[in-house]
């Protein structure tokens, strides 16, 4: 007996609404002694209903007979205002005034008109707003009134009747239509006149009492069709034993089984819930004219998150099993997807396309929401989980275990976006909302919009990680002495003479940055790259200040180990800062760079622009101090022939070769300069080579020439020899060196002088004048006027 409520049901085809009902009410043979109260319930509504159908049809009675008496009223006052036209246009006074009658007829029609015509014509035009606004209004009320009026109906089938054939489908649609209707007349009220928006805001607020109405009723029967059909699909233990979900047999799929009558009450259904998601975005689109609507209007396909929501239902009772194993929660949920993903192009676009929904894809709002209910797993009950772990890392001491358990989390999220959205984009489907808009909609890592401090929690893991490794290479001195090898970038063609440890932190980095490249927002992505990379440069920076720092503090930079030292650190410095400035052209990080805040702040050197110049501050700061280094090594074995000043009185003629005080000197210069070259990259080797040509042409200038010192001819040209054996050291790298020795170059010519020159310019009376016409330019009157003193002529 317990089984006969269901025969006796299966003897009638009743509606999916009454079927849950009678299932609710009556699931046991007990349930039967309550069927006396259940129908006088019913009875009670249904009488309920029947009075409200009623009182409608007074109403709209009521409405249809003062519609009519006020169009009568209408017409009477407009016919009585045209007869008075034609009674002024018949009048004598105005035929006699046209024909070319008396003045004072004349001025009295002229009066007439004046006075009499546009207050006739302010009245029509009165009349006739009244009357199109009184029809507007009309029209609206009526249309309301069959909306309200279907979805009492609507439910009113639902309730009573059986469900046979479309009844439901077709009621529904029925008020759609009249929604429809309502909404071009409103469209068109607004555009025409815009001054009505007390009319307009009173049928929106009826038409969203009863939208609040229908569309729940739709999405019922909605969720009731789902449940016939066998929505969710039954998923059980024993498909999901091991890792290996994907490489199972696709599940079967409830809606290619669907047949006969189910099938086209679902798509009935479905293409209701179509309509008025399509009517609401153009209600919106409407409402919100001036704001941002795209933001506003694009929202899931209804439709499309029903199916979503009932099967997460029983996906989530399998996830809860899993939070401390989520590859089998990515794997199960890229299952799902991706077996039911043909149905949404095969069977469900086309009723999308036939409801004139625009800008929808099923395809991809399957896999968004799909995504998006993971996305939600993953901020309730994954992420906790692991930050737990990872805020007791003091209390527990297993640190490398969080890290290395958020490092796979995140290493899962971002081979399940690739997947996913590869589904998105094989057959060719082109993306429908805004590139940043897309990528979080179809991306997991879309969990660290909403919650910033995880973001900040991973790049702090991710820095730590690369920091470990990168110290062990700090304190390795070979990384630091070996030079890459195999460079085929244009830094290599530049000879920088990058050592591996270079390399290895700009690995990182670009490791780091190809890392963040799923996040699905700029401002993510730039904030991800500034809590790791500029972390990573910093400790880089500062590793090769500290290594500069102790070499000088040992030894001042004169033993040639410290000077390599710092040259290697130079080096890294050079290529690093290249590296990044190449890096700047990446589409990822012009985007970023070109961000609306960044075009004010950032600089010419692009994304990593302040990196790229605290770089250059320390190249440009201890290639100065290596010059410094050898500039002062040079003056300590330069001091015997700035003593010998003799040497400058010699005749001339005994001069044969350098001086052998300056030997010494020249030397010890020329092998600095060589080993500087040999080991130095060579844009700053240049700039070493030129800050030391500066140095020593001022060093021996002053130290020599500007001595009060007394020369000969001898002298002169045993200067000039020695001069040009300094020059013979800097010309491997310059045709002319004579060029960065510009004192000395002047004051050799300045010494070379005749005396007949020499008193020439003592007489002048505008040296300066003087100075120009013999091309001296780097030496003042001053300067000249000693040297000329100095000189000592042969009688």
């Amino acid at each position: 007996m317990a089984g006969e409520p269901t025969e006796i049901l299966r003897a009638f085809e009743i509606s999916p609404f009454l079927s849950s009902f009678f299932r609710n009410n009556f699931s046991c043979r007990d349930d039967l002694a309550k069927s006396r109260s259940i129908a006088d319930e019913l009875q009670e509504r249904c009488l309920e209903l029947d009075h409200d159908i009623a009182g409608l049809d007074e109403r709209i009675s009521a409405v249809i007979l003062s519609y009519a008496s006020l169009s009568e009223r209408i017409d009477t006052v407009i016919g009585g205002i045209r007869a008075e036209l034609a009674d002024l246009c018949s009048s004598p006074s105005l035929s006699s005034g046209i024909s070319g009658g008396r003045g004072s007829d004349l001025k009295s029609s002229q009066q007439l008109l004046a006075e009499e015509l546009p207050s006739l014509a302010k009245e029509v035009t009165r009349v006739e707003t009244v009357r199109a606004y009184a029809e507007t209004a009309l029209k609206l009320d009526s249309l309301v009134g069959d909306i309200e009026d279907t979805v009492s109906s609507s439910m009113t089938v639902n309730l009573q009747k059986p469900f046979h054939g479309n009844k439901s489908e077709d009621v529904q649609l029925l008020a759609i239509k009249s929604v429809a209707n309502a909404e071009d007349i409103l469209t068109s009220t607004i555009k025409l006149r815009p001054q009505w928006t007390n009319l307009v805001s009173a049928v929106d607020r009826r038409i969203d009492r009863a939208l609040a109405v229908l569309i729940p009723q739709v999405i019922a029967d909605h969720r009731a069709l789902l449940t016939s059909l066998g929505w969710p699909p039954s998923l059980t233990s024993t498909d999901f034993v091991n890792q290996e979900l994907e490489r199972k047999p696709k599940l079967s799929n409830p809606l290619f089984l669907m047949q006969g009558e189910i099938k086209g009450h679902y798509c009935g259904n479905f293409l209701s819930m179509c309509c008025l998601q399509e009517l609401q975005m153009q209600r919106k689109a409407r409402q919100l004219v001036g704001c941002k609507r795209e933001i506003a209007l694009h929202q899931p396909l209804w439709a499309i998150e029903e199916l979503v929501n009932s099967l997460v239902l029983t996906l989530e009772r399998y996830f809860s099993n899993w939070v401390n194993k989520p590859e089998f929660i990515f794997a199960l949920t890229y299952r799902i997807a991706r077996d039911f993903v043909e149905s949404m192009d095969d069977v469900l676009q086309p009723l999308v396309d036939m409801a004139k929904l625009k800008g929808y894809s099923c395809r991809e709002e399957w896999i968004s929401a799909m995504i998006l209910s993971l996305v939600t797993f993953l901020e309730k009950e994954v992420f906790p989980v692991y930050l737990k772990c990872f805020k007791d890392i003091e209390v527990s001491g297993a640190a490398v275990h969080a890290r290395v358990s958020w490092l796979h989390l995140v290493d899962l999220m971002v081979d399940f976006d690739k997947r996913m959205q590869s589904l998105v984009t094989s057959t060719g489907l082109l993306l429908t909302v805004r590139e940043d808009e897309v990528l979080r909609r179809i991306s997991s890592m879309s969990v660290f919009c909403d919650r910033p401090d995880w973001l900040e929690i991973w790049a702090e893991i991710e820095a730590k990680d690369v920091l470990d490794k990168l110290t062990l290479e700090f304190e390795n001195e070979e990384s630091w002495k070996m030079l890459i090898q195999g460079d085929k970038t244009a830094v290599a063609s530049e000879n920088c003479r990058g050592p591996i440890i270079a390399g290895s932190v700009l690995r990182c980095l670009s490791a780091l940055i190809e890392r963040c490249r799923p996040l699905p927002s700029t401002y993510l992505r730039e904030r991800f790259i500034l809590l790791t990379c500029s972390r990573v440069l910093m400790q880089f920076m500062n590793c090769l200040l500290r290594r500069c720092q102790e070499a000088e503090g040992l030894t001042a930079l004169t033993d040639e180990d410290a000077m390599i030292r710092v040259v290697n650190s130079v080096n890294a410095a050079r290529y690093c800062e290249m590296v990044l400035q190449g890096w700047s052209e990446d589409a990822l990080l012009l985007e970023m760079s070109c961000d609306e805040y960044d075009i004010l702040t950032s600089s010419k050197n692009g994304f990593f622009g302040e990196e790229v110049e605290q770089l250059k501050g320390f190249r440009i700061k201890w290639a100065g101090k290596l010059s410094t280094v050898v500039l002062r090594g040079f003056d300590a074995h330069f001091g015997d022939y700035v003593k010998n000043k003799r040497q400058w009185q010699e005749a001339k003629g005994d001069v044969f070769s350098v001086s052998p005080a300056f030997i010494d000197a020249l030397d010890y210069l020329q092998g600095k300069i060589a080993k500087l070259g040999g080991s130095l990259n060579d844009m700053d080797f240049a700039d070493v080579w030129r800050s030391l040509a500066g140095g020593l042409d001022h060093f021996i200038f002053n130290g020599i020439l500007m001595v009060n010192s007394k020369f000969s001819d001898g002298g002169v040209e045993r200067f000039g020899v020695d001069f040009e054996a300094l020059l013979r050291i800097f010309r491997p790298w310059c045709l002319r060196p004579q060029g960065f020795f510009p004192r000395l170059t002047e004051g050799l010519c300045v010494l070379n002088l005749g005396e007949g020159v020499g008193r020439e310019f003592m007489g002048s009376v505008d040296k300066g004048k003087w100075l120009k016409r013999h091309g001296i330019r780097h030496l003042s009157v001053t300067q000249v006027d000693k040297l000329i003193k100095m000189r000592i002529y042969r009688v």
